[in-house]
């Protein structure tokens, strides 16, 4: 397994790690085992965030008592300095530690600078000894780029996998030149990506640390095989990518929610990508008597438009959402998937 160094940080860890958004979705211990059989296979690198419910807390839950064995970064979505104290001290307490190897602040709309409050809690969080490297998320590539540019940060985290763009591209070897941390969010495109060895191949040209979303352990198990069983750029595997990019690159939703919540209910995150997952996933189990509920809720947008003002990636989403029921209904009249 291929060593990742994170830039000016000087963390170096394998390249392949473990993103905690998913285990707000399981019990305690079930996020517990996950966590702990992460690292007895090799993971060293755990991120979650302030914002995923419960995940710092069973984060903070299977580290105790070996903090010093393992990189944990975490989010704040805070634009005040009083919510940014109130979040960092939360998670402190959350993880069971007096520091954080990385914070970062949460889905930047920006890039925040000397001139801004919030930058500069980062700093003195810093001088404090309270987080040891300074790091922000972005979505939208412009943002990013700035960020790059402005040399203030010491990590990005960005959505990466082999639906990049050239310009996506560009942004982790920007990184690489300016010694600054590349971590990848969304290596699987909101679950679109189903290949594991694909995606990890993809992963292993690039500087990039990939954090993984992981639930299940036979979903650990995929990753973590990877340690005994190098893997490498093939053309089968170019082939595999190369299908699924003719496939899905364009306007497509990756699932992320920061849509959400509808002011009609529709569940948007699902709902305006279901022509892929129809595709891609189990036909059944999106053809449900559920799911054709969900989906007919699109028939009651009112297109306000707030969705749209949400989206990270300045999506048309009502359009979108109208695009996949059409086909949904022509599927369920017997189209062919």
């Amino acid at each position: 397994m291929k060593n990742i160094r994170l830039g000016m940080t000087e963390i170096t860890v394998p390249q392949n790690a473990f993103g905690a958004l998913p285990i707000q979705r399981v019990t305690t211990d079930e996020a517990v085992s996950l966590l702990r059989n992460a690292y007895d296979g090799g993971m060293r690198f755990f991120d979650t965030a302030r914002a995923y419910s419960d995940s710092e807390e069973k984060v903070g839950k299977a580290f105790e008592g070996m903090r010093d064995k393992v990189f944990i970064s975490s989010k704040t979505g805070a634009t005040t300095k009083e919510k940014f104290e109130e979040d960092l001290n939360t998670t402190l307490t959350n993880l069971k530690t007096d520091y954080l190897d990385i914070y970062q602040l949460h889905c930047a709309a920006k890039c925040y600078t000397e001139e801004d409050d919030i930058y500069n809690c980062l700093v003195e969080a810093k001088k404090q000894g309270k987080i040891r490297h300074i790091g922000i998320t972005a979505h939208k590539i412009g943002v990013a780029e700035d960020i790059v540019n402005s040399g203030l940060y010491e990590t990005l985290q960005f959505p990466f996998s082999y639906l990049a763009s050239d310009r996506d591209i560009a942004l982790v070897n920007l990184c690489k030149e300016r010694d600054m941390g590349f971590i990848a969010m969304k290596g699987l495109s909101g679950g679109l990506l189903t290949n594991s060895r694909a995606c990890m191949a993809f992963m292993s040209q690039y500087d990039a640390l990939p954090i993984w979303g992981i639930q299940r352990q036979s979903e650990l198990d995929e990753w973590l095989s990877f340690f005994e069983n190098e893997v490498t750029m093939t053309d089968e595997l170019k082939t595999v990518i190369d299908k699924d990019r003719n496939e899905l690159l364009g306007e497509f939703c990756r699932g992320c929610g920061y849509c959400m919540p509808c002011t009609v209910g529709i569940t948007i995150n699902q709902c305006a990508r279901m022509s892929q997952m129809v595709r891609r996933a189990p036909s059944q189990n999106w053809l449900t008597d559920y799911w054709q509920q969900e989906m007919l809720k699109i028939d009651s947008c009112v297109d306000c438009g707030i969705c749209k003002t949400r989206c990270p990636y300045e999506l048309d989403i009502p359009n979108l959402l109208k695009k996949n029921l059409a086909d949904y209904k022509e599927i369920l009249a017997g189209k062919p998937v």
